[in-house]
C-alpha cells in the first residue's frame, strides 16, 4: 500500500471503529507525539486504546492528504458531539506499509481567542 493510502486508510478504519484494523497500520514500535498536550504514545497496543477509549460521540472527516515517499500530512476534522469540533493536523512517516512515528497536533476550533493588536489585518472564519 502506497504511504497515502495507509493514512486514508488509518482515518477510515478510525471512523469504523475497526480498532484491530488500525493496529494492522501500525509498526510494533510507533511512536506518535501530541505536542500540544506534551504526551507521547508508544507502542501499536497504546495509540490504538487511547483512541479505541475517548468517549464517543466523534466522527471524522478527512479535509486533504498530501504525501512525499514516506512522509504524509493529512488534516481532519473531527466533531464531536459534547466537546464540539477539533482540527488535527498530522504528520505521518510511513515505512513498509506502516505508520512508523507520527506527531498530530489536535485544536478545538474556535479555543484559541484572536488577539486584538491584529484585528486590523485578520476577518474572523
Amino acid at each position: 500500500m502506497e504511504s497515502e493510502a495507509v493514512v486514508r486508510a488509518l482515518w477510515d478504519r478510525m471512523q469504523a471503529r475497526d480498532w484491530a484494523g488500525v493496529g494492522e497500520l501500525l509498526a510494533d514500535d510507533v511512536v506518535v507525539e501530541w505536542p500540544a498536550s506534551a504526551e507521547r504514545i508508544v507502542g501499536r497496543e497504546n495509540y490504538v486504546k487511547v483512541n479505541a477509549e475517548y468517549p464517543e460521540g466523534w466522527s471524522i472527516r478527512v479535509l486533504r492528504v498530501v504525501a512525499s515517499g514516506e512522509t504524509v500530512v493529512s488534516e481532519v476534522e473531527v466533531p464531536h458531539e459534547g466537546m464540539g469540533v477539533h482540527r488535527v493536523a498530522s504528520f505521518w512517516t510511513v515505512r513498509d506499509g506502516r505508520i512508523a512515528d507520527g506527531r498530530e497536533y489536535w485544536i478545538a476550533l474556535g479555543q484559541d481567542p484572536s488577539p486584538q493588536w491584529r484585528s486590523a489585518w485578520v476577518q474572523p472564519m
